[in-house]
C-alpha cells in the first residue's frame, strides 16, 4: 500500500476510535455539527429535486398538449368534409321533398325515376333513367321535372329507359308564347356545348313576341300535354318570311337528378 493511502487509513481509524470513545453528549454534538454542516447541501438538493419534478411535470403536460393539438388539427381537417356531406344530404332531402310534392300535386299519373347514366359526348342529348317496362314505361312518353318539360322516352328496356332531352334538336315540341297568338316548333340546337338554348321557329314575320315572355306546350299532336312550361324568350330574330326566337329552357339540364315519366294525362 502506498504511504499516502496508509496515512489516510490510519487517520480515519483514529478518528473513528476517537468518536466512539467519546461520551453521548459529545457524540450528539458531533452529529449536530455534521448535520449543520451538510444542511445547506440537503436543502439545495431538495430544491433541485422539486425543480426537477416540476420540469418533468411540465414536459409531460406539454406532450399531452401536443397530442391534443394534433387531434384538434385532425378534427379541423375533417370539418370541411363533414360540412360538404351535410350540404349534400340537405340537397338530396330538398330534391326528394320537391319530388314528393310534385307527385302529389301533379294532375298527371307519373312514375318517378332517377337519372343513372349520362355520357359526356351526349350530355345535352340523352340520359338514362332507372325505370323501364317493369314500371309500364313505353316509348314517346313525356318526361317532366319540377321546372318543366325534360323530354320524352326514346328507348325502353325491362329496368331502364333512355330519355331524349328537349335540348336535342331531334326533340321537337309544338309551343306557344304566353299573351300572344304565336305558335311555333321548339327544339334544341345542333352542336350545343355549354348551357344550350332552344330555338322557337315558324313564328309570324311581324311577331309581337318580346324577351321575357314564357313559352308553353300547346298539346297539339298528342305527344306532350298542354301548358307545360318550356322556357323564357331571350331574343327574337325577325325574317322576311317568318321569325325565330331564342329560348332559355326552364329546366336546368346540367344538373338533372330526378324526373317524372307521364303515364297518363289527368282530366
Amino acid at each position: 500500500m502506498k504511504p499516502l493511502n496508509l496515512i489516510a487509513l490510519l487517520l480515519f481509524l483514529a478518528g473513528a476510535v476517537w468518536a466512539l470513545t467519546r461520551s453521548d453528549r459529545t457524540v450528539r454534538e458531533i452529529q449536530g455539527g455534521y448535520y449543520k454542516a451538510i444542511s445547506p447541501f440537503l436543502k439545495s438538493g431538495s430544491a433541485l429535486e422539486t425543480k426537477a419534478r416540476t420540469f418533468l411535470d411540465e414536459v409531460r403536460h406539454s406532450k399531452e398538449l401536443e397530442v391534443e393539438l394534433a387531434q384538434e388539427k385532425a378534427n379541423a381537417g375533417l370539418l370541411p368534409l363533414v360540412q360538404a356531406h351535410l350540404r349534400e344530404v340537405e340537397r338530396e332531402n330538398n330534391n326528394l321533398r320537391h319530388a314528393l310534392n310534385f307527385a302529389k300535386t301533379s294532375k298527371f299519373e307519373v312514375v318517378a325515376a332517377r337519372i343513372t347514366r349520362r355520357q359526356p359526348t351526349t350530355w345535352w342529348q340523352t340520359v338514362e333513367i332507372d325505370r323501364g317496362e317493369n314500371a309500364n314505361i313505353g316509348t314517346q312518353l313525356p318526361v317532366l321535372c319540377n321546372e318543366g318539360l325534360v323530354g320524352q322516352i326514346d328507348q325502353t328496356r325491362q329496368d331502364r329507359a333512355t330519355v331524349i332531352l328537349l335540348t336535342d334538336e331531334k326533340c321537337q315540341v309544338s309551343a306557344k308564347v304566353e299573351g300572344t297568338p304565336e305558335v311555333g316548333i321548339l327544339s334544341g340546337q345542333r352542336g350545343a356545348n355549354d348551357v344550350p338554348k332552344l330555338r322557337l321557329r315558324f313564328l309570324s314575320k311581324d311577331t309581337p313576341v318580346q324577351p321575357g315572355q314564357k313559352v308553353f306546350t300547346t298539346g297539339r299532336g298528342g305527344l306532350f300535354p298542354a301548358n307545360i312550361l318550356l322556357g323564357t324568350i331571350e331574343s327574337v330574330e325577325k325574317g322576311s318570311l317568318d321569325s325565330e326566337a331564342l329560348v332559355t329552357p326552364s329546366v336546368n339540364f346540367a344538373d338533372l337528378e330526378t324526373v317524372f315519366v307521364v303515364l297518363t294525362a289527368g282530366e
